[in-house]
C-alpha cells in the first residue's frame, strides 16, 4: 500500500485531498497543527470508506518538529511514496505599510521555509529506504503568487511565489532520480484561509469578476494534486497547473 503524507490535512484543500487518496487505496498520513479535532474526523471519513489514516500533529515551521515527524513516520510506517505540500498560513488583509517583520517572517516560516524542510525530509526518508523511482511532491502554490494581492497580503502572495521558484528548482534537482515535482496554484476556493484574512465570504464577493462567475470547490483542486501524484502524469514534473476559474 503506498503511504502518502498531507500537511495541512485536517481542513479545506488539504482535507478533500486525504479524502480522495484514501478512497484510492493509499495510506493516509494527515498532518495537523492545531485542528487535531478536525484531523481526526478525517481519519475516521476514510477508514469509514475502507481506507488506512492516522493523524499525526507537527508545527512544519519548527524544523525540529519536521524533522520528529518523518522519523516517526520511518519507525512506525515505513517508506513514504508521495508528499503534498498544503500547511499554509496567512493573516487578516492589510496594506504594505502596516506589515511588520514578525508578520512576514511567520508567514515565510510555514509556508516556504516549513515546505522546503518537508521537501528535505522527503528526500532523505527516500535515500534511507534507497528508492526514489515513482515518488512525486506536490506543491500547494496560490493565484496570489501571480496577481500580487495588493492591498490584501503581499506578504503571503510572496511567499506563494517562493513556492513557485521551489517546485521549478527542485523538479530539476530531482528529475534524474526519479522523483517528480509539480505544483497547483488554486485561486478563489471556498475554504475557511477566507476566515483567516478576516473575510469569511470573499469568495461570494469576488465569484462574479471571475471569467467562470463562480468560485471554487476544495476537491476541485485535490482532483489536480490527485492527477499529478498518479502514474498518469508520470512524464510531468517542474509544472504548475493554474486552476482560478479563468483568472
Amino acid at each position: 500500500m503506498k503511504k502518502v503524507l498531507v500537511t495541512g490535512g485536517s481542513r479545506g484543500i488539504g482535507r478533500a485531498t486525504a479524502i480522495q487518496l484514501g478512497r484510492l487505496g493509499m495510506h493516509v498520513l494527515i498532518n495537523y497543527k492545531s485542528h487535531q479535532q478536525a484531523a481526526e474526523a478525517v481519519v475516521e471519513n476514510i477508514r469509514s470508506a475502507g481506507g488506512t489514516a492516522n493523524a499525526l500533529r507537527c508545527d512544519i515551521s519548527n524544523e525540529n518538529n519536521v524533522v520528529e515527524l518523518f522519523a516517526s513516520i520511518k519507525a512506525q510506517y515505513g517508506d513514504l511514496h508521495y508528499l503534498v505540500n498544503n500547511a499554509g498560513i496567512l493573516f487578516q488583509q492589510c496594506r504594505t505599510e502596516v506589515l511588520t517583520a514578525e508578520r512576514i517572517n511567520q508567514v515565510l516560516a510555514t509556508n516556504v521555509t516549513g515546505l522546503l524542510i518537508c521537501c528535505r525530509e522527503f528526500i532523505k526518508h527516500a535515500r534511507h529506504f534507497n528508492q526514489f523511482q515513482g515518488k512525486a511532491i506536490v506543491n500547494v502554490s496560490s493565484a496570489a503568487a501571480r496577481l500580487g494581492a495588493a492591498g490584501q497580503y503581499i506578504d503571503y502572495a510572496a511567499s506563494k511565489g517562493a513556492v513557485d521558484s521551489i517546485t521549478k528548482g527542485l523538479s530539476l534537482e530531482l528529475a534524474d532520480v526519479g522523483i517528480r515535482v509539480n505544483g497547483v496554484r488554486p485561486g478563489y476556493i471556498y475554504t475557511q484561509m477566507h476566515k483567516d484574512g478576516g473575510e469569511e465570504r470573499r469568495v461570494d464577493r469576488i465569484a462574479s469578476q471571475l471569467p467562470m462567475k463562480r468560485g471554487g470547490e476544495p476537491r476541485e483542486i485535490a482532483e489536480i494534486i490527485v492527477w499529478l501524484l498518479s502514474d498518469a502524469a508520470s512524464y510531468v514534473t517542474g509544472s504548475i497547473i493554474d486552476a482560478a476559474g479563468g483568472r
